[in-house]
Parts: structure tokens; sequence; C-alpha cells
């Protein structure tokens, strides 16, 4: 009798830790403002400032990069020069076609297939596999980005790295129109 109240409470406890652990989604931003407007916000010059953060949480480099973003044909172009505090630059050019109403594919060069972007609110969340050098080889993580437009000029961005399930960096920015 007492084995099966043990097992109950601690059922119950399992399942009410799962409800509270529910997943947050873009849509959940959808009343926030000011709205977000891909085309208008990723328009012209923009810079970012940034921190990369290992699995543990401690600051492994510093980053900064000018943006040029622009739109044909309703198709934007994202070109990113990245400048590392060690000396290292990077450059990404994403290619973001619209797929439906605030929906997006993102491709990029280093991008394995194309990310899903996604826009509600104030909100911006996307998903994609990134191949990054990595010593003599490479490696694939799967980055979870979620950006927040905080002003007509300024968007927050914390980028999940995740390998396997797990966590293994963290991405904090800003991000600036000039």
């Amino acid at each position: 009798m007492m084995k099966t109240i043990i097992i109950r409470v601690q059922f119950a406890v399992l399942l009410s830790c799962l409800s509270a652990c529910s997943l947050v989604t873009v849509g959940d931003y959808a009343q926030n403002k000011p709205q977000l407007v891909p085309e208008l916000f990723f328009d012209g010059k923009l810079t970012a400032h940034g921190i990369v953060k290992d699995r543990g949480g401690l600051v492994r480099r510093y980053f900064s990069a000018d943006i040029n973003a622009s739109w044909t044909d309703g198709i934007g172009t994202l070109e990113e020069l990245f400048q590392f505090d060690d000396g290292e630059r990077q450059v990404r050019v994403w290619t973001l076609t619209p797929t439906g109403i605030g929906t997006y594919a993102a491709t990029a060069p280093d991008v394995i297939g194309a990310g899903s972007m996604q826009v509600s609110g104030n909100s911006l969340f996307l998903d994609y596999m990134l191949r990054i050098p990595y010593g003599d080889s490479t490696i694939d993580l799967r980055i979870d980005d979620r950006m927040y437009l905080v002003s007509e000029k300024v968007m927050l961005n914390q980028s999940r790295m995740v390998k396997w399930g797990f966590d293994v960096g963290e991405l904090v920015l800003v991000i600036q129109k000039r």
C-alpha cells in the first residue's frame, strides 16, 4: 500500500514537472511590441557585438560584425563580416526566402540544408544546422537562435549551440541598425 502511494506521488511530481517545462514558441510573443518586420529591420547597415560562451558558461570569445542587409524581389540577403578578439575573421552570407506568413527559409554556405525562421510580434526564432571548423575537421551544431526586437533599432539575440542533444555553447549578442 505504502509503495503504491509513493509511486503515485512520484508520478504526479513527474507530470507536474513535465507540464511546467513546456516549450516556448515564437507565437508566445505575438502581442509584443515593437512589431518585427524582417524586411524593415534587416535593411541597410547594421552592427553586432557579442560573446561566445562554452557549455559551462565561461566566455571564450568576443566579436563584432558589420552586416549589410538588402531585399530584392522579396528575397533578403544578409552579408555578415565577423571580427573575433583573437584576430579570426569569418564571413557568412544569409539568403532569406519567404515561405508563408511570418516564415522564411534561411540558407548560407555553411548551413546544412535550409534553416527554419519564424517571426511573430517582436520575436524571430531561427533553427538551423551549422558546420564549423573544429581542429583539422568540421563539426555540425544545431543552432537555436532567438532574437527579440527591443526598440526600432536594437535587437537582442541569444543562441544555443547543441550537439547530440547536449548544450555545448551559447552566443549572446546585440544587433543595431545604423
